[in-house]
């Protein structure tokens, strides 16, 4: 055991490099959990381990592409899964995350006899342009890491709206009579000056409905980095996320380190990466959730690439009443970003029909035109109502 203490600390700084949430506290907790199973059991040794070190169940791929790299038989060779003949693209991303973690994977290449050059870290342009391009399921660990620092700086000013409540203003547009008298009877009733009032505006509620499912659990993991931040950004904010039942993590969410948040979420979420149920979770919502958030012209992201295993039960239904629910109800579909998508699946046709808007969510670029479009500012709109992307 004294051998495999640092190799434990070793694979930890690997799960780390890879973007997973481990610390010293895994570290020992692992430590502790391997005494208790045989060492020569790699299927327990690979369990004890996950079930110590790994909080989320979307962690899972990279932490066994990462463990089949470490602990391995040194004497058997065996090729990482982003080998040097191939793109780097054309390996799955845990698996190219895993490898970019390993201990001298990349080193830089110096010739013999020059001294080492010391690059500047910032992103350059074409950097910073590529990765608002790439996709968040083609992303490295470092671009992810990247990707979600960008997201942490976004801002969702949504445009805001009239309220029934009004407040003095000397040169409002409204007298105030009732102001007016109550100021004269200070002056012995002689009407010295009309008060005026202006009706208070304020943004609308936003209300953010996640799918987690199986389909959509690689986009999930950094698209509630994306909810995080709006909901720490501004007030009356919602959020939902929801598989085969819907969870609200509004509260969650709230707390300002993501890691912490995300790890409330994990505790109260129980179906992770299952299966979906779009349907069910939406009626859920209308008929628990809707009269308490919807209100003042709420606006709602519905975030999910429509592939219901349900078969699509009662989602027409449910998404009508949605949309006579709130002011504006906006899908964002990952599956936008192929050219040729077509709106065959049942869910996706179901959808279709009652929202206002149908937008890519894949990369930096589509989530700054949603902001864009939801602040008001004028851009090229990239959402469509026919299905397919602009």
């Amino acid at each position: 055991m004294s051998a495999l203490a640092p190799n434990l600390l070793a694979f930890g700084r690997v799960l780390r490099r890879a973007g997973l949430p481990v610390g010293s506290a895994e570290s020992l907790s692992a430590a502790e959990a391997l005494s208790h199973v045989p060492l020569t059991d790699r299927a327990a040794f690979r369990a004890a381990l996950r079930a110590t070190m790994i909080h989320r169940r979307d962690h899972f791929e990279v932490f066994d592409a990462a463990f089949d790299l470490f602990w391995r038989n040194p004497d058997t060779p065996v090729r990482a899964a982003g080998p040097e003949d191939a793109p780097p693209e054309a390996a799955p991303p845990a698996a190219r995350r895993a490898a970019e973690a390993m201990p001298g994977a990349n080193p830089p290449a110096t010739p013999a006899g020059e001294p080492e050059r010391r690059e500047d870290a910032a992103l350059t342009v074409s950097d910073r342009e590529r990765l608002n391009r790439l996709d968040f399921e083609a992303m490295s660990a470092e671009e992810l890491a990247e990707a979600k620092r960008e997201i942490r700086r976004l801002t969702l000013p949504l445009a805001e709206r009239p309220t029934r409540r009004f407040r003095p203003d000397p040169s409002g547009p409204r007298a105030d009579l009732r102001a007016t008298i109550r100021a004269s009877m200070r002056l012995g009733g002689e009407i010295a000056r009309i008060e005026r009032r202006r009706r208070v505006t304020r943004p609308p509620p936003l209300v953010l409905l996640c799918d987690v499912s199986g389909s959509m659990a690689r986009y999930a993991q950094i698209l509630l980095h994306f909810m995080h931040a709006v909901e720490n950004d501004r007030a009356r904010v919602h959020s939902f996320v929801f598989g085969t039942r819907l969870t609200n993590v509004t509260r969650a969410l709230r707390n300002r380190d993501p890691e912490v948040a995300f790890q409330a979420v994990s505790h109260i979420l129980p179906d992770w990466s299952g299966g979906t149920r779009i349907g069910e979770a939406l009626d859920r919502f209308n008929r628990r959730w809707a009269r308490r958030v919807l209100g003042q012209g709420a606006v709602v992201l519905l975030i999910t690439d429509g592939l219901d295993r349900g078969g699509a039960e009662g989602l027409s239904e449910a998404a009508e009443r949605l949309r006579h629910s709130c002011r504006r109800l906006i899908w964002l579909n990952p599956l936008l970003r192929y050219q040729g998508f077509q709106p065959r699946a049942a869910g996706i046709r179901a959808l279709l029909p009652h929202v206002h808007e149908h937008r890519q969510v894949h990369n930096l670029n589509s989530l700054r035109a949603l902001v864009a479009t939801l602040s008001g500012a004028k851009i090229k709109d990239t959402g469509r109502r026919d299905g397919r992307p602009a």
